[in-house]
C-alpha cells in the first residue's frame, strides 16, 4: 500500500528512510508546539487550546502534503505571521483576536484559489525580488524585537522609546544563554537543537524556582476557545484589506521559497527546474491554512526545516505523513508546553529571525532604486510595531522611486494596482 501511495522505489529510498526522516523533521520544526501558543495567547487566545489548534493543524497540512502532492515537505504555523497576527492586528490594530482568525481564513482561501487557476505563478513573479527579501528580512527584525521584549533584554522608554532593560535578571540571563546555546548546537549540526535548547532553559527556569512544575503528559487539554471562533463583521473595514493582503503575501513567498529549495535540495525537479505537482502542493498549504483558522491557529505554511529530512533520506510524502503522526502524538504533552516560559523562546525566535534576515545578502546594495524599498520594509516594521504597514509602506517606496528615477517601466502592473490599494488605504484610513 505505501509503495503505491508514495512510489517508495521510483523515488529511491525506503519506509526506514522515510520513517527515519520524518523523525529528523519533526525534532528540527517541534519548537513550535512551545512558540505558537505563547506568541498567540498574547492576543487573549486560550493557551491550550491554541497549543491543540497547533498540533492538529501541522498534522492535517502534513498528511495533505504527503498524501495528495507526495512531498517530504512538513507544515505547521508560520514563525512570523503568528507574530503578525498578535502584536500588529490584535495588539497593534486593536482588532479581536476573532477578526484575526477570520482574515487568517480568508487568505487560505484566496491562496487556494490562486492555485487553482494558476494566478499564483503571475504574482510571485511580478512581485520584484528585492520587495520579497525585504519583506523576509523586515518580518525578522519584527520577531527578533519581540524577542528581546520577552526577555525583558529591550523595554519600553518615553523618552527614547525603547532602552535596554536589566540583563542581569534571571530572564535576559536565561534568554542570553538559551540564544547562545541554541546557536552553538545548531553549528555543531544537533538535531532538534533549537527544541534541546527550549526544554534545557526551561529546565533551569524550573531548577531557580522561577517556573513551576507542571508535569509531563496528560490527556490534550479542550480545543473549544478557540475552535470555529472566527469573526467576519471586521473584515469589511478598509484597514483589513491590507492585513489580509498582508497574510497571503507572506504564506505566499514563504511557501515557493520552501518548496524550490527543499525541491531542488531533494532532486525532484524536472530538466528546466520546475517543481512537479506543484499547484497541489500549494492547495495543501492553502487548505492547511484554512483549516489552522477554523481550529484556531494562524496560517499554516511549508517548513524549511524540511530540508534536514531531505538531508535524512527523505524523498516522498511519506516523510510528511511521519511528521504528521508526531505532531498527533504531541498532543499528550500539553502540561510541558504550558511551563515553558516566555524568556525560554526567546533563542529559537532570534535564531528564526537570523535566518530570514539572511536573504539581505542577494540585494544589490548598489542599486539605490532596489535597495532603498528593502530598507524601507526592513526597518518600518519594527518601528511602526505592524508587519502589513511595512509590506505597504515597501511597495509604494519601490513604486514612488522607480517612478521618479525614470524606471518606471521596471515596475509591474500588479506592483501598481498594490500600491494604489496601499494609499488609499493610508488615505481613507
Amino acid at each position: 500500500m505505501l509503495e503505491k501511495l508514495f512510489k517508495l522505489s521510483e523515488n529511491g529510498t525506503s519506509v526506514k528512510t522515510e520513517i527515519v526522516a520524518g523523525v529528523t523533521t519533526f525534532l528540527t520544526m517541534a519548537y513550535i508546539i512551545f512558540v505558537n501558543p505563547a506568541i498567540l495567547a498574547d492576543a487573549g487566545m486560550d493557551r491550550g487550546a491554541v497549543f491543540v489548534a497547533t498540533c492538529l493543524a501541522a498534522a492535517i497540512g502534513c498528511f495533505i502534503m504527503g498524501i495528495v502532492a507526495n512531498y517530504p515537505i512538513a507544515q505547521a504555523p508560520g514563525m512570523g505571521l503568528n507574530a503578525f497576527f498578535t502584536y500588529s492586528v490584535v495588539l497593534g490594530m486593536g482588532h479581536t483576536w476573532q477578526v484575526a482568525l477570520a482574515a487568517v481564513f480568508v487568505s487560505g482561501l484566496l491562496f487556494v484559489l490562486l492555485s487553482i487557476f494558476k494566478i499564483r505563478e503571475w504574482i510571485i513573479n511580478s512581485i520584484p525580488v528585492s520587495l520579497r527579501t525585504g519583506i523576509s528580512a523586515g518580518i525578522g527584525l519584527f520577531l527578533a524585537f519581540i524577542a528581546l521584549k520577552n526577555a525583558g533584554i529591550v523595554i519600553d522608554n518615553s523618552a527614547t522609546l525603547v532602552s535596554l532593560g536589566s540583563i542581569t535578571s534571571l530572564p535576559a540571563v536565561l534568554a542570553s544563554l538559551g540564544f547562545f546555546f541554541t546557536i552553538a548546537l545548531v553549528h555543531r549540526g544537533v538535531k532538534g537543537a533549537v527544541m534541546i535548547a527550549i526544554l534545557s532553559v526551561t529546565a533551569l527556569g524550573i531548577a531557580f524556582g522561577d517556573v513551576q512544575w507542571g508535569g509531563l503528559m496528560s490527556a490534550p487539554p479542550s480545543i473549544a476557545p478557540t475552535f470555529m471562533q472566527l469573526d467576519f463583521s471586521g473584515l469589511f473595514e478598509i484597514g483589513m484589506i491590507s492585513v489580509v493582503f498582508a497574510f497571503l503575501f507572506v504564506d505566499l513567498f514563504d511557501t515557493a521559497g520552501t518548496l524550490v529549495g527543499v525541491s531542488q535540495k531533494a532532486g525532484l525537479t524536472d530538466e528546466k527546474g520546475n517543481i512537479p505537482r506543484l499547484n497541489k502542493a500549494l492547495l495543501a498549504d492553502s487548505t492547511a491554512t484554512s483549516v489552522g483558522a477554523l481550529l484556531g491557529t494562524s496560517n499554516t505554511t511549508s517548513y524549511i526545516e524540511s530540508v534536514a529530512g531531505v538531508a535524512a533520506g527523505g524523498r516522498t510524502g511519506l516523510t510528511a505523513v511521519t511528521v504528521g503522526v508526531l505532531f498527533l502524538l504531541a498532543l499528550f504533552f500539553s502540561p510541558l508546553a504550558g511551563m515553558i516560559p516566555a524568556y525560554a523562546t526567546t533563542g529559537a525566535l532570534f535564531y528564526v529571525a537570523i535566518l530570514m534576515l539572511s536573504g539581505l545578502v542577494s540585494v544589490d546594495w548598489r542599486d539605490l532604486t532596489e535597495a532603498a524599498p528593502v530598507a524601507v520594509t526592513c526597518l518600518l516594521m519594527p518601528l511602526t510595531g505592524s508587519i502589513a504597514d511595512g509590506i505597504s509602506l515597501g511597495f509604494i517606496a519601490y513604486a514612488a522611486i522607480k517612478l521618479m528615477s525614470g524606471k518606471g517601466r521596471d515596475v509591474s502592473t500588479s506592483v501598481w494596482v498594490m500600491s494604489l490599494i496601499f494609499v488609499l488605504k493610508f488615505v481613507i484610513g
